[in-house]
């Protein structure tokens, strides 16, 4: 067991929507958060993410303690939240050392008795598998290298029998229920990568699954095609969805494509809602947030959706559109590529600080989550510091 502590980036465009209202160690690479593939090499729990000053303290179940960067005392590791590790823990020696993936710096090895600050730089090298992110754009790339390897994980486990009435085309052995429900006339095609349904949820008759597609605790899939999808807790899926990541309590419950693209915690995507992930030219995505360019050198790239963000129904999204947190997105059927945080439609204006919270306190019980004194105190400090720019 070793503790770990995970360093985040300073907050840069190519991080938004994401580095505006959470560490990018909670947002989810392939099948897992960025936090929990370090856990698996770590062996151990994390003790504290060091994250900027307008996310210290922020608060969300399961998360551990969010604090301002400072020394750590072995034995432990440090660990980049910019990079996904996988594969296996590699051999740590006695001495501290420089955690490395192809000739960058992805984090510390800190052992008993030494001390690690930051901004101290360590001679001896040690390579660990896993892919570096340079944006939250790159949470597709990362799907798309991790999500074959970590679906197929599951097969090694027997999960609940074969539903009666499914229709599977592959390996029946690639279907992994773990405790949910799946009525019949449900399609599992399995030629590309296995299907994981995690506990307690529900997938109704008229799913089509495309493996690789992980789908985690409590969702419910409630017909259409998912193609090639990583579907954290408690979403809602409807329609046709592909080669997305949804952290987790998002709402895409109603028909309309989505692809390509990263949902925050408690986005809404109204029905008919449509992002655009291909370019007429077929040339590399390009963002433009706020007012700064990103190059990608993605092909295929959807929408970033920020925590909290909403969007009215029959919207159509341009390739490489990023949503600010608690934007609401309506009065424009093809909003502007870039929409602020905390917008109220598409005319310049902001949601008042005490109208988020209210949508706020009003979505997340409908998930039995509670807004509690300490959340409600991060929502804030959030809504001020997006607004303050």
């Amino acid at each position: 067991m070793t503790d770990l502590y995970l360093h985040d980036p300073t907050p840069s465009p190519a991080w938004l929507p994401f580095a505006d209202c959470r560490p990018i160690a909670e947002l989810r690479a392939g099948a897992w958060l960025i936090r929990e593939r370090w856990e698996a090499i770590a062996e151990g729990e994390t003790r504290a993410v060091h994250a900027a000053e307008h996310l210290v303290e922020f608060a969300e179940d399961g998360v551990p303690a969010v604090t301002a960067p400072g020394r750590v005392d072995g034995p432990a590791i440090i660990g980049h939240s910019t990079f996904a590790p996988s594969g296996v823990r590699p051999d740590l020696p006695a001495e501290p050392a420089r955690l490395e993936n192809e000739g960058n710096t992805v984090g510390w090895w800190v052992p008993q008795g030494e001390h690690w600050e930051p901004g101290v730089e360590l001679a001896t090298g040690v390579e660990i598998e896993g892919l570096l992110l340079h944006g939250s754009y790159d949470l597709i790339t990362a799907l798309e290298h991790l999500l074959v390897a970590d679906t197929a994980d599951f097969t090694h486990e027997p999960g609940d029998p074969l539903p009666q009435g499914v229709v599977v085309i592959g390996d029946p052995a690639d279907v992994v229920i773990l405790g949910a429900v799946v009525e019949p006339g449900v399609v599992f095609d399995l030629r590309s990568g296995a299907v994981v349904i995690e506990q307690h949820g529900y997938v109704k008759g008229g799913t089509r699954f495309e493996g690789p597609v992980y789908v985690g605790p409590g969702c419910e899939i409630l017909g259409g095609q998912v193609s090639r999808c990583s579907i954290g807790p408690r979403c809602k899926v409807r329609g046709e969805i592909a080669d997305s990541v949804l952290v987790g309590y998002a709402n895409k419950a109603h028909d309309g494509y989505v692809g390509h693209s990263v949902l925050g915690r408690w986005v809404n995507v109204g029905a008919g809602t449509t992002t655009s992930n291909l370019k007429n030219t077929y040339g590399s995505v390009r963002l433009n947030v706020a007012g700064e360019r990103i190059d990608t050198g993605r092909r295929n790239l959807g929408s970033l959706f920020g925590d909290h963000a909403k969007i009215a129904i029959g919207t159509f999204l341009d390739t490489g559109t990023v949503v600010g947190v608690g934007a609401n997105v309506f009065g424009a059927v093809r909003p502007p590529k870039y929409v602020a945080p905390f917008a109220w439609g598409c005319e310049g204006e902001t949601m008042s600080r005490d109208g988020f919270l209210t949508v706020a306190s009003r979505v997340m019980p409908r998930r039995q989550v509670q807004v509690s004194d300490a959340v409600r105190a991060s929502l804030g400090r959030i809504y001020d510091r997006a607004t303050a720019q």
